[in-house]
């Protein structure tokens, strides 16, 4: 058979493409992809995406163009994948059809999902391309743009065994059964993160950040303003910031990440719990006798009913201050009970991440609980009770009114996480609390 008539037969049996259905398989795609910057609410360059363009035949040109490359789409990224970007071709190719007066409704949750992957992206490339240390050290950062400075000190790698004792005096049963545990080097905050740095994140312009000035600080997002005074009277400069969601501890980590140009996040239960008791395998980081707390804590028997200013006690073995009460410490892991996996012994690095609203962990007891509760192994799980003087409807993702007993301190991983493991630290589970 001659070449022409054999090419010619194949094509005939090659079936021909189905039509593209626009609502089913477009729409997504822009709505995805494109309606955060080019919908009603911000139309740029004067191009809307959620009703028909005047020409649609330059989405597939610039969706062809690398990420991180001028001209981009969506700039950041990730790129739409293939079979989508394949998809916009054939519908362009076929026409653009769009149904007369159709309007594509925009998925609030799945934009704002976009939206923060592509700050992500561009916050980790910020992130990747610093110097990596030489060696862990103590260091003081002052967080650009302020006066404010916060200092960090490093945490060796090592292995611990994760609980509490059944010997141990006052010990809970969620502190069991004991676990090894295995941790990667890290840096702490010396202290408890303070009002002088959160207040920074909860009042950008007034205090001082200028709007425009870094597209990734200015994507990210930020509380509302609090309907009381968050403090509730107990102190501001050199005090534990207080009465923040997860949600708000983890946005300022991202807010301090960009800021920065470090990578910051929420300490997992493990890594909290290794630099709490600091090579020690007793009650306290000090030892077992609670007499002696006074010296380290601010708690029940000294705080005369309040917080009180960080580094004001002495430190655990390690460096860190109030590791033991003033305010109890947000960590990243879902509250569950404690199990033992013989395959993974020890575990390493483990966290539980967030499947629901509560609860979730926090650490170290505070200046209005008992000494018991500011044992190293004590653990304390997140309630919707602790936002009940709330007034807002829906409650505030932001702010527990009602836990001023709780602050959070931060950590910084040697080893910078990939992009995507940044976006699941940042947005851990969910988002209401």
């Amino acid at each position: 058979m001659r070449r022409g008539v054999l090419s010619t037969a194949i094509l005939i049996a090659m079936p021909a493409l189905a039509a593209v259905d626009f609502q089913k398989q477009v729409a997504p795609v822009l709505e995805a992809n494109c309606l955060s910057c080019h919908g009603l609410a911000k139309a740029l360059g004067g191009l809307r995406l959620d009703s028909k363009p005047k020409s649609a035949a330059r989405l597939a040109t610039v969706m062809e163009i690398p990420p991180g490359q001028p001209g981009a789409m969506p700039p950041g990224g990730p790129q739409v994948p293939k079979a989508q970007r394949d998809t916009i071709r054939q519908w362009i190719a076929e026409g653009s059809q769009w149904p007369e007066g159709f309007v594509i409704k925009v998925n609030k949750a799945a934009r704002s999902e976009a939206a923060e992957r592509a700050v992500v992206v561009k916050l980790h490339a910020k992130i990747a391309a610093g110097k990596s240390p030489a060696k862990m050290a103590p260091y003081k950062t002052t967080i650009p743009g302020t006066d404010v400075a916060f200092s960090m000190v490093p945490i060796p790698a090592g292995e611990f065994t994760m609980g509490t004792p059944e010997s141990e005096a006052d010990r809970s049963k969620d502190e069991g059964p004991l676990r090894k545990v295995k941790v990667e080097p890290f840096w702490m905050g010396k202290y408890e993160v303070t009002w002088d740095e959160y207040r920074l994140f909860m009042f950008a312009q007034q205090a001082g950040e200028t709007a425009g000035t870094d597209e990734v600080v200015d994507a990210l997002s930020r509380p509302t303003r609090p309907y009381v005074e968050m403090s509730f009277g107990m102190g501001i400069n050199g005090y534990p910031a207080i009465s923040m969601t997860q949600h708000a501890a983890n946005k300022f980590a991202e807010w301090l990440s960009a800021k920065t140009g470090q990578f910051y996040r929420l300490p997992t239960e493990a890594e909290w719990e290794y630099a709490c008791r600091a090579g020690t395998t007793t009650a306290y980081s000090f030892g077992n006798d609670a007499s002696k707390l006074g010296e380290y804590a601010w708690f029940e028997g000294n705080s005369n009913g309040k917080y009180e200013k960080v580094g004001a006690k002495k430190p655990n073995p390690w460096g860190l201050y109030d590791m033991h009460g003033n305010v109890t410490e947000w960590t990243l892991d879902q509250y569950t009970k404690y199990t033992v996996d013989p395959a993974a012994d020890p575990a390493v690095n483990p966290w539980v991440k967030s499947t629901k609203p509560y609860p979730h962990t926090a650490r170290g007891g505070a200046w209005s609980d008992p000494a018991d509760r500011l044992r190293s192994g004590a653990r304390l799980g997140s309630d919707s009770s602790w936002k009940m003087q709330d007034p807002q409807l829906p409650k505030s993702i932001w702010y527990l009114t009602d836990a001023q007993f709780l602050g959070f301190r931060l950590v910084r991983p040697l080893k910078v996480p990939t992009g995507q493991e940044m976006y699941q630290y940042w947005n851990n589970g969910v988002e209401k609390e």
